[in-house]
């Protein structure tokens, strides 16, 4: 948003916690040295909903102290933003604007709610506070960026007016382009980057991805959200060493991979299988991904059941054996 707002001429000053190097009188730092200490010696650390609401409130008030008053626009972050609003307000702003990455709050509520229900493991990393600052953020912003016709829709659902919301289109880094070559092999390659989480749908895929039969590999690039999806991942390679967890740049994986897969129960847009897409690799994505618009179905990849485990086998099953037809023909 920074330099959507910079490339447009618009931008006067932004707050950041890193702001970019040579940004000095745009790029505002807002330091929080007590955050983690906070975090560490309390038992926020244990409670990630909390954390996170925390975490986002601490800056919101940090940014609310100091504003200055100004007649032109304030566009905040989700989470980030009540506290900074109600000042930018009474500072004469003319225009709040909202940015969301996800769908309308209570949305995310439910989606999270149906993929704990299903595999348990950790705590969510929304709870009942974030969500009420969320709602009076909404509330109070005249304008709402949405990322896809999937959270806009989420907003309508709500009863959010459609004239109050704004689409803004998401491109990958121009470094994600196709590789000169892909591996000459039998070795059916599926790649996943992002958190590793249950929202995010990783059970689901790694459950998918242990049903496939014969030379297989997949790779989480990524790390884990929390200590319990950290002992099921464990186990989980304990019994498929064709499971591996690689942090670090998506890029290589997404070049050399067959196939990216993301099983999110609930992504405004997902920013990774975009990358794929332009890297030429293609995508399984669920009904609730954002960029299933994207999708054109058995060209660039294909749309599964969110949270159906038996479809997205199928599915990856299917792609190995076309693949394997291709090496063997």
């Amino acid at each position: 948003m920074v330099e959507i707002e910079r490339a447009a001429g618009r931008l006067h000053r932004y707050f950041s916690i890193h702001p970019r190097p040579g940004d000095e009188g745009v790029g505002i730092r807002i330091g929080m040295p007590y955050v983690r200490p906070l975090i560490r010696m309390t038992p926020l650390r244990f409670l990630r909903g909390w954390k996170n609401y925390v975490v986002g409130d601490l800056f919101d008030r940090v940014v609310a102290a100091r504003l200055e008053p100004s007649e032109g626009a304030f566009i905040g972050f989700v989470g980030k933003s009540l506290h900074s609003f109600r000042v930018a307000r009474a500072g004469g702003t003319r225009c709040l604007a909202l940015h969301v990455g996800n769908s309308h709050v209570r949305k995310i509520l439910r989606r999270h709610a149906a993929a704990y229900r299903q595999w348990g493991l950790e705590r969510s990393w929304l709870n009942a506070a974030q969500a009420r600052k969320a709602i009076r953020e909404y509330e109070m912003a005249d304008l709402i960026f949405v990322n896809s016709a999937y959270t806009w829709a989420s907003f309508v659902e709500e009863g959010v007016p459609e004239s109050k919301l704004r689409r803004f289109r998401l491109e990958p880094d121009g470094r994600f382009v196709p590789p000169a070559s892909r591996p000459d092999d039998d070795v059916f390659r599926v790649v996943y980057a992002g958190s590793l989480s249950v929202p995010k749908g990783i059970p689901v895929l790694v459950e998918a991805f242990t049903r496939l039969v014969g030379p297989a590999r997949l790779t989480l690039v990524g790390t884990w959200s929390s200590r319990g999806m950290r002992r099921y991942l464990e186990r989980a390679r304990a019994r498929d060493p064709r499971i591996h967890v690689q942090p670090g740049d998506p890029l290589p994986h997404y070049q050399q991979a067959d196939v990216c897969v993301h099983p999110s129960y609930e992504d405004g847009f997902a920013y990774a299988p975009a990358e794929a897409l332009a890297c030429g690799t293609p995508v399984v994505v669920t009904e609730d991904t954002g960029m299933k618009e994207l999708v054109r179905e058995g060209e660039n990849g294909y749309i599964v059941p969110t949270g159906d485990v038996d479809a997205l086998y199928e599915r990856l099953a299917a792609l190995q054996r076309a693949k394997q037809g291709r090496i063997h023909v």
